[in-house]
């Protein structure tokens, strides 16, 4: 029998810390034991100068939920154009606190504060984006043009 994993401030301390050290300044802690099970339950920590490149999931099966534990996350909704379509603001005791994302749909996500951390349930298994889940209107994390983009994201939720 495996020990159960409590999700406490300590838990999520120690995610920030690890993303605030990231390249990419985010982290995730998994909860399921290997990219191929069949249910995805994982912590994101995601700092505020992370670039998440919009994306969708393709797969019936893979659409997402995301509850928010600490800080602000901002979520951003496009159309196939890269036109923003919705927007709101996850935040723990706030109006809104989760979010479920259907398969098909762009999204990104953005940590608006320090030591954002949310839970997120999916279904596996992990495969890496396809080209065709990729936003071809949005540059690529590595991109030249990234930070302008995320920039321009970001202003959503000034």
């Amino acid at each position: 029998m495996t020990n159960p994993c409590w999700i406490d401030r300590s838990l999520l301390d120690e995610i920030s810390r690890a993303a605030v050290d990231s390249a990419r300044r985010r982290r995730n802690h998994n909860f399921h034991s290997h990219d191929d099970a069949i249910c995805h339950r994982l912590l994101n920590a995601v700092e505020p100068d992370s670039y998440i490149p919009p994306h969708r999931h393709l797969d019936a099966s893979k659409d997402e939920a995301m509850i928010i534990l600490r800080g602000r996350l901002g979520v951003v909704f496009f159309d196939v154009e890269g036109n923003i379509a919705s927007t709101a603001v996850l935040q723990p005791g706030g109006e809104t606190v989760a979010v479920n994302i259907p398969h098909g749909v762009f999204h990104s996500v953005l940590g608006l504060e320090e030591g954002v951390v949310f839970f997120e349930a999916k279904a596996g298994p992990y495969r890496p984006l396809s080209a065709e889940e990729k936003a071809p209107w949005a540059p690529a994390e590595d991109a030249p043009d990234a930070a302008a983009y995320y920039r321009r994201l970001r202003r959503l939720f000034a």
